[in-house]
């Protein structure tokens, strides 16, 4: 298997690990579970399987129709792409903030460089609630 299709195939489980925590409330109890066990869990199809005592197929069924609900959900709010886009900004603001305060701690402006380590510290936090 090649480096790119296996990089796409671990895109593909967290994405929809991601999908499944922002969606998984508007699935069944049974298609979350399913879900957890497989992208959370990191359980097989035989393994899921035996758990609820249903086939590979039924399980791989239940599996693509929940992805399938999952990006759909996605498709219609767009709520994980402006989760990424905010996390994006987030960082960035972050990033010049930081680059700013060296600036200024080289100057004489200890009063501003007060000022923005909390505003880093505060845009870290917003980023680890993300």
């Amino acid at each position: 298997m090649s480096v790119q299709r296996v990089e796409a195939m671990i895109e593909k489980v967290e994405r929809i690990a991601w999908l499944l925590d922002f969606y998984g409330g508007l699935l069944t109890d049974k298609q979350q579970h399913c879900m957890d066990l497989h992208y959370n869990q990191d359980m097989s199809l035989g393994e899921i399987a035996a758990q609820f005592n249903v086939s590979r197929q039924a399980v791989h069924d239940l599996l693509r129709r929940s992805e399938g609900l999952l990006v759909e959900y996605e498709e219609r709010l767009k709520l994980f792409d402006r989760f990424q886009q905010n996390r994006d900004q987030l960082s960035s603001i972050l990033e010049y903030t930081k680059t700013l305060q060296q600036k200024v701690n080289t100057a004489a402006g200890a009063e501003i460089s007060d000022e923005l380590t909390t505003i880093c510290s505060m845009l870290e936090q917003l980023i680890d609630q993300q």
